[in-house]
């Protein structure tokens, strides 16, 4: 705040630095490469933990024990189905709609559905934040699935939510090493402390609004190609430099003299190597040897290299994510609702954190308009 009235109040654009909430969900040390759940650094959940695990270390704060995880398993395996009306409405959305807008209205009218939607209790919320936990997946593949003109494929309500997620994505129940490979991926995007997303929807919370509005306002967040997105173009990227007949110097150079932004580089809060992108180039590289398909893993160390010594930039999460779900046989715009499929944890976990200790998000802007202008009536404007 300024000392005087004339005093100029600093912005802070983006909000870069500024601390608006306190969390003990995840912690970020940007300058090192640490990530951190609930005291757990993510090497130590990544491909050990699965995705329910950590589930449960987000909203309940500690790793469960065995009969915690059964229990907490069985509640998301009963709440997998959704209503018909859901699926009905899905089938009637434009074939050509973004799948992050039709999972927006999704979730919406989950909420429509809910019995508890409305009850702003810890534990209602706690029972909400499974169902939409186990629902994003189920009404994610069978949007998947009308828009192809398939079959819709109802939940077997048992395994992961990874393994059901490729079941109802691709008819066929998957491998072990391809569920445990999405199963790592979604623990590695679980949560991400004040991220664009994360914040909105707190933001939202902050209002007392309902969750199931406050996680569709992170939705729209996570939408941004800037945000959640970047992980499509990515592996249009790559695509896009084998469909030229380019090689990655080629592509690279292009894009430096054209002063363009090479997409999966940089991020807000890492100075170094994305921790997330450790080990997802290390899956990369077992997926891609599995599958005898190693051109993308190729194109991108090449191009990490050639970014990284000439702009100091290292890749991020996005940059090894999208070819490792495209060698996984998911469609390329389903990559960001798959995002959202795993942060929906974060999400309900920083929801209900927010609604324990609330306080109403009211940040201030500076204004850089004019305040002497007199009315004048219509007839007197030329």
């Amino acid at each position: 705040m300024p000392d005087t009235a004339t005093e100029k109040p600093v912005v802070a654009r983006g909000l870069a630095g500024v601390y608006a909430l306190e969390s003990a969900l995840s912690f970020i040390d940007g300058e090192a490469g640490i990530l951190v759940y609930r005291g757990y650094n993510i090497h130590e959940l990544a491909g050990k933990a699965s995705f329910e695990e950590v589930a449960h270390l987000l909203w309940k704060g500690h790793l469960p024990n065995q009969t915690e995880l059964d229990t907490l398993n069985a509640e998301l395996r009963a709440n997998r189905e959704v209503d018909d009306v859901i699926v009905d409405t899905l089938a009637k959305l434009p074939k050509n709609i973004e799948p992050m807008a039709a999972l927006r209205t999704a979730v919406s009218l989950l909420g429509n559905f809910d019995p508890e939607a409305e009850d702003m209790s810890p534990e209602a919320n706690y029972r909400k934040s499974i169902r939409l936990t186990a629902q994003m997946p189920t009404v994610l593949a069978a949007f998947d699935r009308v828009r192809k003109g398939l079959p819709v494929i109802k939940p077997r309500k048992e395994g992961s939510i990874a393994a059901e997620f490729l079941y109802m994505i691709n008819g066929e129940v998957p491998g072990a090493a391809t569920e445990h490979t999405l199963d790592t991926c979604l623990v590695l995007q679980a949560d991400h402390g004040s991220n664009a997303s994360t914040f909105t929807g707190r933001a939202a919370a902050s209002t007392l609004s309902d969750l199931h509005s406050s996680v569709v306002s992170a939705i729209g967040a996570l939408k941004g190609p800037l945000h959640g997105g970047a992980n499509i173009a990515v592996m249009r990227m790559l695509k896009d430099i084998e469909a030229r007949g380019m090689t990655v110097e080629a592509f690279v150079a292009e894009k430096f003299a054209k002063k363009e932004k090479i997409m999966g580089f940089g991020h807000r809060v890492y100075k170094t190597l994305d921790p997330r992108a450790v080990s997802l180039r290390e899956m990369l590289i077992k997926v891609s040897e599995e599958k005898g398909e190693m051109k993308w893993y190729e194109m991108e160390t090449k191009m990490q290299q050639l970014v990284k010594d000439a702009k100091g930039l290292n890749a991020n999460v996005d940059f090894y994510s999208a070819p490792l779900y495209y060698l996984m046989g998911i469609e390329i715009d389903l990559f960001t609702p798959i995002f959202a499929m795993s942060r929906i944890t974060g999400w309900t976990a920083s929801i209900m954190e927010q609604y324990a200790d609330n306080a109403l998000m009211r940040p201030k802007s500076v204004y850089t308009g004019v305040t002497d202008l007199k009315f004048t009536p219509i007839s007197d404007r030329g």
